[in-house]
Parts: structure tokens; C-alpha cells; sequence
């Protein structure tokens, strides 16, 4: 009988299998219920091997939610070969579709970085800042054009506004989708960025 042999990772690897495993179970409880014991006994390993690779609890739940930030980000990626508004509302489903699957973490981090918490409030204004930056960088100045935005000061604080908005309106229609379909919450965030940035009468 053969038995196959136990891969050993290198501690980068494994640290890495674990924050993979901490951003799983991030998406099911809170950040004040995600404890290193509950990551120990998920990863079949002890607290005291936990902590070689992470110092302490905050350091752990620090790179858990950046871990979470950095797929957020990345999910959520516009797609190429087409219209800002196209990707936009692409960005947007994936979007609602994140935090509807990591509705618990996702909650916990908007919440602590409200709450006055600096390394969530950092992580939190990091992922925000990318994913309204990058309405800039993956499209043209003519293609922005089009649908009325432009970059300055004004345009980006409408931005920033706007955001906020979108989030607040997904949590909400999260707690009651039959207030309206799927379809209308992307098409209302969809348009109500150009509908914002038009009163600036830029």
C-alpha cells in the first residue's frame, strides 16, 4: 500500500494557507468573534503555532481583513473591451455579490472602521481609495468624457460621496432584496454617478 507523502510548505506558504482560512471564516463572523483559537481549531493546528506566525491578535486580524481588502479589490477588477458604464455596473454586481457572501466581515470592518479602530480605518480607506481611483486609470480621458466625468478635486469628492452612497444602499437592500430587484440596485448606482457629478456643471 502506498501512501502519499505529506507536503511540507515553507512558513510563507503556510502563513499564506492560513490567512486564505481566516478570510473564510472572516466572511461568517465578525472581526471581534474571529479569534486565533477558532482559526487553531479550523486549521487542525495549536494557538502556540498560530502565533509564530502571527504575533498577536491584532496582528492577525490586521492581515486577515487586509487579505479580504486585497480580494475585494480583486474580484471586483473592471473587465476590458468595453464602455466606463458597461464596466462599471460589471464592478458593481461583483461587487454586491462580495459582500452578500462576506456579509458578516465586510459589516464588521465598515463598522470598526467607524468606530474609530486605526488599522481597520486604514485598510478600509486604502480599498476604498482603489476602487473609485481605478474609475480613472482603466479608462480613457475621451471615454470619461462621455459619460460626463472628469478629474479634479470636485469630480473625486462627488466620487468619494457616491461611494459611501453605493454601500450604504447594498447593506441596506441586503437586509430586505424585495424592495427592489437585484437589477434595479446596479442600474440606480449605475446612474446615479453621472446624475451626481452633473450638478457640479462641470
Amino acid at each position: 500500500m502506498t501512501t502519499t507523502p505529506r507536503v511540507r510548505l515553507d512558513p510563507e506558504a503556510r502563513r499564506e494557507q492560513l490567512l486564505e482560512l481566516g478570510v473564510r471564516l472572516f466572511a461568517r463572523v465578525s472581526l471581534d468573534e474571529l479569534s486565533i483559537e477558532k482559526l487553531a481549531e479550523a486549521a487542525g493546528i495549536s494557538r502556540g503555532l498560530l502565533y509564530h506566525y502571527f504575533g498577536n491578535k491584532r496582528d492577525f486580524h490586521r492581515a486577515v481583513v487586509r487579505k479580504a481588502a486585497d480580494e475585494l479589490i480583486a474580484v471586483t477588477a473592471p473587465s476590458t473591451g468595453s464602455d466606463p458604464m458597461t464596466r462599471m455596473i460589471g464592478s458593481l454586481e461583483r461587487y454586491v455579490d462580495y459582500v452578500e457572501a462576506n456579509r458578516e466581515g465586510y459589516v464588521s470592518l465598515v463598522k470598526g472602521a467607524a468606530g474609530g479602530n486605526e488599522d481597520l480605518a486604514e485598510i478600509y480607506e486604502e480599498a476604498r481609495a482603489a476602487l473609485t481611483d481605478r474609475i480613472f486609470l482603466t479608462s480613457t480621458t475621451e471615454e470619461l468624457a462621455e459619460v460626463g466625468l472628469v478629474d479634479s478635486p470636485p469630480v473625486r469628492l462627488v466620487i468619494r460621496g457616491w461611494s459611501a452612497m453605493v454601500e450604504a444602499m447594498v447593506l441596506t437592500w441586503l437586509d430586505d432584496p424585495a424592495v427592489m430587484t437585484k437589477q434595479q440596485l446596479l442600474t440606480t448606482c449605475t446612474l446615479a454617478l453621472p446624475a451626481c457629478v452633473g450638478t457640479l456643471g462641470i
